[in-house]
């Protein structure tokens, strides 16, 4: 069993879907972090972000402890992260990382869980269960802010929320693998609800999707 889950930035889709892989005992993969882990060794390297063939090269030799690093979530790694996915070659290099992964799950799992911006349009279009998890702008911007104020305080609301514009846009627009819900996707805006309601909805949704 095959489940995607997409949806644009800090809408909850990670929280959500490494909750259901660990209680359906799937694999898990971050797609996100693929691209975190290009955009780290590229700045390790001092690469051009516009280098579209020495990144996808970069992409397609990419080792899965890579995305063990600890610096995958820092501010220059995400804003990296996000140039890069917008150049197609790079996303094609990581379609197979991907897709190897749901198809074969790793430790002989009998399932996988994928959250990304195109699993259910593009990586997965034959997944068992597709879910668009989004929230508010607002929203959204307050729980980024909230998360990075843990790392740095003086963390700035307004700066957050541009920045997450910026990615919306950016994501939105990109020519390979805009993001939007797939034609069969399930919809849950987590705005007003709790982690605890968008879960018991997801497994609803992924119990009713199961063969047989």
């Amino acid at each position: 069993m095959i489940i995607a889950i997409d949806g644009p930035a800090a809408a909850g889709k990670g929280t959500l879907a490494r909750r259901v892989a660990a209680h359906l005992d799937f694999a898990y993969l971050d797609s996100g972090l693929l691209y975190r882990a290009v955009a780290a060794l590229a700045l390790d390297l001092a690469m051009s972000l516009d280098d579209s063939d020495g990144l996808a090269k970069l992409a397609g030799d990419l080792a899965p402890q890579e995305l063990e690093r600890s610096d995958l979530r820092v501010p220059t790694v995400s804003e990296a992260a996000s140039r890069i996915a917008a150049l197609p070659a790079v996303r094609l290099a990581l379609v197979d990382f991907q897709r190897r992964f749901a198809d074969s799950p790793p430790g002989g799992k009998a399932g996988s869980v994928l959250d990304g911006r195109d699993i259910g349009t593009v990586i997965c279009p034959y997944a068992t269960c597709k879910l668009y998890i989004t929230a508010t702008r607002e929203v959204r911007a307050k729980r980024r802010w909230l998360e990075l104020r843990e790392r740095d305080p003086s963390a700035i609301y307004d700066r957050v929320f541009n920045d997450l514009v910026i990615r919306d846009q950016r994501d939105e627009t990109r020519k390979d693998a805009p993001l939007k819900p797939a034609a069969d996707a399930v919809i849950i805006d987590t705005s007003d609800l709790t982690t605890d309601v968008v879960f018991k909805q997801a497994l609803e949704i992924i119990e009713a999707a199961r063969p047989g």
